[in-house]
């Protein structure tokens, strides 16, 4: 069965467009005007095996918060109504990655209940046109509609961009991990029955 989703999303700030695919090979098409932002979900599904199509377009005359946090939005709807019911995957995801002197720790439970915990102090302010403080946002908008609780903690790291892509590098294998099917499971990984 396919563990796909495609969803659009209109507002008076933003226009989005997105498919997404669980089990793909880390394919991506990306328009959003935020190169900074198009760089790490490139970065994102690379390194999860995710296939996205996103083309989003929002009012960055004003400042890119509004774009993010609905692509944010988006994508996590996105990985929600993929999931389905989520019977047999395996629910939990956890990786510690390095890029160069940046050490971050992410924790992922597809539990049903949102949550984020981000401890990831950012040096710099600014990367480019992007805004730092909105990768903050941009994973508080994906928790709050994928229902999942996400712990993100820097260990080590001076450069922001370096601790920013280790960030997403790590989110995209922690989530990997758990979507991933577990054949020893025949329903959801809970006691309760339901996630």
């Amino acid at each position: 069965m396919s563990r796909t989703a495609s969803l659009s999303r209109q507002t008076g700030e933003t226009e989005i467009a997105l498919s997404l695919n669980l089990d793909g090979t880390g394919e991506v098409r990306l328009s959003c005007g935020l190169p900074f932002l198009e760089h790490m979900l490139n970065l994102f599904c690379r390194h999860g095996f995710f296939d996205l199509t996103l083309k989003a377009v929002g009012d960055l005359e004003v400042d890119g918060h509004h774009l993010v946090e609905d692509v944010g939005l988006v994508l996590g709807e996105a990985f929600r109504q993929a999931l389905g019911d989520k019977a047999g995957i395996r629910r939990y995801g956890s990786v510690i990655l390095p890029m160069d002197e940046a050490l971050v720790l992410v924790a992922v439970d597809l539990s049903g209940r949102p949550y984020l915990g981000f401890d990831v102090p950012l040096p710099a302010e600014r990367l480019g046109n992007f805004e730092t403080e909105l990768v903050e946002e941009f994973l508080r908008a994906f928790t709050s509609r994928a229902m999942c609780t996400l712990h993100v903690k820097l260990l080590d790291g001076r450069n922001t961009h370096h601790i920013i892509e280790a960030l997403f590098k790590a989110l995209a294998r922690a989530l990997d991990e758990a979507v991933a099917k577990d054949q020893r499971l025949s329903g959801v990984p809970s006691t309760k029955g339901v996630l």
